[in-house]
């Protein structure tokens, strides 16, 4: 390695564009040391706190045609990229800074202007020094979301909250049927199994306890049908759907690691605050359980 290959290597980002440019360089925004605050990392001891992130970022942008006319809608905004590291931010709480490094990369280049986004984001608060990571994206390598012929990108499927006894009712396999005959894609939720469970007395422990039960009825439900597939992340649940497969929730990475997700660990309040978030087309309840009030998505018994 070159001395002028560890130089670009601790360059910033606008000396990497710079030093990678094509013989027909692009016009160049960029963000200097955008500092945030934000609850991540992949170690117990750095849930529930906050700590600084910096973010430096240059996006290659196409060159305008035709005068700008001083026209700001005719230009990619300095802001739309803090609006997409804070978007990011407060989708999910997330466990490395190179997952939210990919996830801020896309949205930027959403953007129809821009072609190549170069991101460094660093830790501050975890010594004296700054730890991070960096890359470089392009539109040309950004992926596209599989989609069957004719389906638009949205995807809004049921959520179906089921009772213990229609997970054990020997019919389920013909409900589940009736389900899938309405032609959208379906995500079972269950409540707490019919055991007991250990009593902490202390409500984020308990919380974790009952989320895990939750989840050992996710798994009691899959065995009842071959259809039924057990999944914990967004990324996960969205492949499914797409695949036409049948989702069951496991809910505690999605619930702990939302940035404003729901308080306890009610089954129906997550069920409910899981149809608000997939934008379901309706949320169908089994059993006599109380569904919290204010919805904003519709809400029917069976």
């Amino acid at each position: 390695m070159t001395t002028t290959d560890i130089e670009l290597a601790f360059a910033h980002p606008e000396d990497r564009a710079e030093a990678s440019a094509t013989a027909d360089p692009r016009d160049r925004i960029s963000l200097r040391d955008h500092v945030v605050e934000a609850d991540i990392g992949a170690f117990q001891q750095e849930r529930g706190h906050q700590q600084r992130l910096r973010f430096n970022v240059v996006v290659e942008v196409r060159p305008v045609t035709g005068p700008l006319e001083d026209d700001v809608d005719r230009i990619l905004s300095y802001d739309r990229i803090t609006e997409a590291i804070a978007a990011e931010l407060a989708a999910e709480r997330l466990n490395l800074l190179e997952t939210l490094a990919e996830r801020v990369a896309e949205r930027i280049l959403a953007e129809p202007a821009a072609m190549r986004a170069f991101l460094r984001i660093e830790k501050l608060d975890v010594g004296p020094y700054a730890l991070g990571v960096e890359i470089v994206r392009s539109r040309a390598e950004r992926p596209l979301l599989a989609q069957e012929p004719g389906q638009s990108g949205a995807v809004h499927p049921l959520v179906v909250h089921l009772d213990n006894a229609t997970i054990a009712d020997p019919k389920f396999p013909a409900r589940l049927d009736g389900l899938l005959a309405q032609g959208l894609p379906v995500i079972l939720t269950v409540g707490l199994p019919d055991l007991p469970r250990p009593v902490t007395g202390h409500r984020p422990t308990q919380r974790r306890i009952d989320l895990l039960a939750i989840e050992q009825n996710a798994w009691t439900l899959a065995a009842r049908d071959p259809r039924c597939v057990v999944v914990a992340t967004r990324t996960e649940i969205d492949w499914a759907m797409r695949r036409g497969q049948t989702v069951v929730w496991a809910p505690s990475k999605l619930v702990l690691d939302a940035v404003d997700g729901p308080q306890g660990s009610a089954p129906v309040t997550l069920a409910l605050w899981l149809a608000e978030t997939m934008s379901a087309t309706a949320l169908i309840v089994h059993g006599d359980v109380a569904v919290p009030a204010g919805s904003r998505v519709p809400v029917r018994r069976t």
